[in-house]
Order: structure tokens, then C-alpha cells, then sequence
């Protein structure tokens, strides 16, 4: 299929692309009706979806890896797949993805590249958390754009916010800004004046100064860069002051568990992606000169034996943290203790892919170290999604506190 068919075939899940409108047109968000789609049907689509676009994305990913961002081509294919709105609120024509089937959904987007993946579900994170607790008027203006909103940004709170009449005037840099270069809105965490408690402010795109210092080991295409406002208004519907959740469902009660199962899967699936490469080729690879194949050696059998096991045993895991966390989000947030669990899990899950691919990196010969095999990308990868601050060991300290008695909180840090 070629790249203008894919695009042309893709659909957004939910709410499809129409004219923009003037704010007194636009419908009011608390009246669009929820889909109908059941939890089955949301991930049929979704993954039918990707299997359209795939060759989109495909056809860009080296250009991506060496413009260290996405081409716009991929960004539209994801946005028009409604990838970006998988994780929004569904009465405002989002998905409201179940968490174990979005972990399915990042897998097969990583299968076709990583960097699409790693933005994807960040735009999607960002995205849906924002429009869970924006305020009506500020849902009203960005859902009378003519396509769904994609949004980027940072989880640490930088900068500093000066309350003035119907807003705050903000300034600040921040790192991490995965897809703000195409994104329409930008997040910006701050500390409040008074210090007591955070703002999340929504910033236009047009209003962020980008700053292009993206040089990095992994997750290259992914276009992570700082951003940065200088003394940029932003009137008060526009930032979120207090914590909660205007709308939505379970998946916004899950605090750490609404990011934790993405960072989790985009691990364990670069991993099988290095294992299944590493089977592949070891019947064709050979010892010195004419010796036996590296399949034959039984260390190696045991590092494939060991791998499986692993990435299985971590997901399984996962996947049962995931569904617990939903379960007790049905009516009220999760408890501390489950959602320190479940970023913990994500940190293993982290750990886990590492390990086991480390271990079969020091059995696949020298050409795995050339930059056209898979598995020094997936290393590299891999090795730089575990910097990101939502799988630091943090976690595993946090969960261990909470067992011992000896705190009732589970700070992100």
C-alpha cells in the first residue's frame, strides 16, 4: 500500500475530521455523545488502524532516525488512525483505551518503529490527561478545531508562574518535550507562586520557543527536545490548578498506571523484537572460521530459553497489575500502595527487556555492532527509554516503603 492510501484509508477512531467552526457554532464537548464502541471493538479498530499505516510509518523511519523527529507524513497517518486520542476521555470522542489494550497497541506500533511508538504514546498520555481536567471552556475551544487535539510535553515542573487578572504569565524551559514539534498544544508544569501544589498549563504550539538539542543515544526519531516560554499569558481556563477529573472514566483514577503500562510494553517489545532477530540469524551465524553455528552452543540455547522467559513472565506480570488497578479505579482513585505496584512493575518490565537483551547483544557476533542491525538500535533504545523518569528504581524504593509501613505516599521522583 502506498503512503497517500494509507493515510486516505485511516480513519479517526471516533471522531472524524470536519471545518473548523467559530467558538458560538462549536457543539459544547458535555453534549457530544460517547461512542458506542465496546472495549473488543476499540481495540479491533485501533490495531486495524496501524495495519494501514504501517507502511507510512516504514517508509520514514531512517529519515526519522536522521532528522531526530518524525516526518509530518507519520505524524498525520498516527493523528489520522486516532492514535494521539486513544487515551481522551470517550464523551468527547476519545477512546478511553483499557490499559492492558493499550499495551497491545504500543507493541505493534514499536514492531514498525520505535520512535513513532515512543511519540505516540506520549502525545496520547499528554492528550488525554489534559483533557480530563482542562475546564469545559477550554474543551469547548480546542474540540472546535477541525481534528482531534494532539498535545506534547514534560512530567517535571520547571519555570515560574506570575498570577495576573484571568491568568498566569508564565516563563521556563523543559526537557523532554517528545513530539512538540508537531504538536498543536504544549503542557507546561510549574510550581504554583505560593508553592503549594502544581499548575498545568495548555500553551499553543505557536507560542513555545523550541530549542533543537535532541542529540541523543536512542528513540533518535522521537524529536525529545527542550521547549521553552518566555512571560507567555495564559488565561485561567487554560490551566489546570487543582488536581482532578472532570471527566472520563477508570483510566484517569489510575494515577502512575494511566503511563506506567506504556513505558512497561515499548520495553518488553523492543526485547522480543531482539530475540525474535536473534533467532533469526543464529542458524546463519558461525563460530570461528567453519565452526558449528552459534545456535549449536548451549549457552546460547539458554539465553534464548531465558529471554522468552523473562519478557513473558514481565508482561504477565504487568498485565495482572493492569487489570487489578483498573478493577479498584472503577468509582474512586487507586489506592497508593497499587499504584506505586504498577509503576514498579513498569520499572521491571524495563529491567527485564535490558537484561535480556544485553544477554543475546554478547552472543550475536560483530555485526551486531554495525548500524544496520536491529540490535544495536533496540540497545540503544532501550538503554535511553530507562533514563525516562516514569522507570527510575525510584519506584522499586517507593513500593518498598509502602509495604514496610514506613510511609503512606509514593511520591513521583
Amino acid at each position: 500500500m502506498s503512503g497517500s492510501a494509507s493515510v486516505q484509508a485511516s480513519v479517526m477512531l471516533h471522531r472524524p475530521s470536519r471545518e473548523p467552526q467559530s467558538m458560538s457554532q462549536a457543539k459544547p464537548v458535555h453534549s457530544i455523545a460517547p461512542p458506542p464502541n465496546s472495549r473488543a471493538d476499540v481495540r479491533a479498530q485501533l490495531l486495524a488502524s496501524i495495519e494501514r499505516i504501517a507502511d507510512v510509518i516504514s517508509e520514514h523511519k531512517s529519515a526519522a532516525e536522521a532528522q531526530r523527529t518524525l516526518a509530518p507524513e507519520v505524524v498525520t497517518a498516527m493523528r489520522g488512525a486516532g492514535l494521539f486520542a486513544m487515551k481522551s476521555p470517550r464523551e468527547i470522542g476519545g477512546a478511553e483505551i483499557h490499559p492492558v489494550d493499550q499495551m497491545e497497541v504500543v507493541e505493534a506500533v514499536v514492531k514498525v518503529d520505535s520512535a513513532a511508538a515512543w511519540t505516540m504514546f506520549i502525545g496520547a498520555t499528554v492528550t488525554g490527561r489534559a483533557l480530563s481536567a482542562l475546564s469545559d471552556e477550554a474543551v469547548d475551544e480546542l474540540m472546535a478545531a477541525p481534528d482531534f487535539p494532539i498535545m506534547a510535553g514534560s512530567l517535571k515542573p520547571s519555570g515560574s508562574a506570575t498570577k495576573v487578572d484571568d491568568g498566569f504569565r508564565i516563563s521556563g524551559q523543559w526537557a523532554w518535550g517528545s513530539g512538540v514539534q508537531h504538536a498543536d498544544h504544549v503542557i507546561v508544569p510549574v510550581l504554583r507562586p505560593d508553592e503549594k501544589g502544581l499548575i498545568t498549563a495548555v500553551v499553543p504550539r505557536s507560542q513555545v520557543r523550541i530549542i533543537d538539542n535532541w542529540h541523543a543515544l536512542g528513540i533518535k526519531g522521537s524529536g525529545s527536545c527542550d521547549y521553552a516560554l518566555v512571560d507567555v499569558f495564559v488565561p485561567e481556563h487554560f490551566a489546570i490548578t487543582t488536581p482532578g477529573q472532570r471527566r472520563g472514566g477508570a483510566i484517569f483514577r489510575m494515577g502512575y498506571g494511566f503511563a506506567a503500562n506504556e513505558h512497561a510494553i515499548f520495553a518488553l517489545a523492543l526485547a522480543q523484537l531482539a530475540l525474535d532477530s536473534f533467532i533469526s540469524s543464529a542458524q546463519k551465524k558461525r563460530g570461528y572460521g567453519k565452526g558449528a553455528s552459534i545456535a549449536d552452543r548451549e549457552i546460547v540455547q539458554r539465553a534464548v530459553a531465558e529471554s522468552e522467559l523473562r519478557l513473558r513472565g514481565a508482561k504477565l506480570l504487568m498485565t495482572d497489575v493492569l487489570e487489578r488497578l483498573f478493577d479498584a479505579s472503577a468509582d474512586q482513585e487507586a489506592p497508593v500502595a497499587l499504584q506505586a505496584e504498577a509503576r514498579a512493575a513498569s520499572v521491571l518490565c524495563t529491567d527485564e527487556a535490558i537484561a535480556s537483551t544485553n544477554a543475546l547483544f554478547r552472543y550475536a557476533g560483530g555485526g551486531a555492532v554495525m548500524l544496520d542491525d536491529p540490535m544495536q538500535r533496540i540497545l540503544r533504545d532501550l538503554y535511553t527509554a530507562q533514563s525516562h523518569l516514569m522507570v527510575s528504581d525510584a519506584a522499586y524504593e517507593a513500593l518498598g516503603k509502602l509495604r514496610l509501613g514506613l510511609t503512606d505516599n509514593a511520591p513521583l521522583r
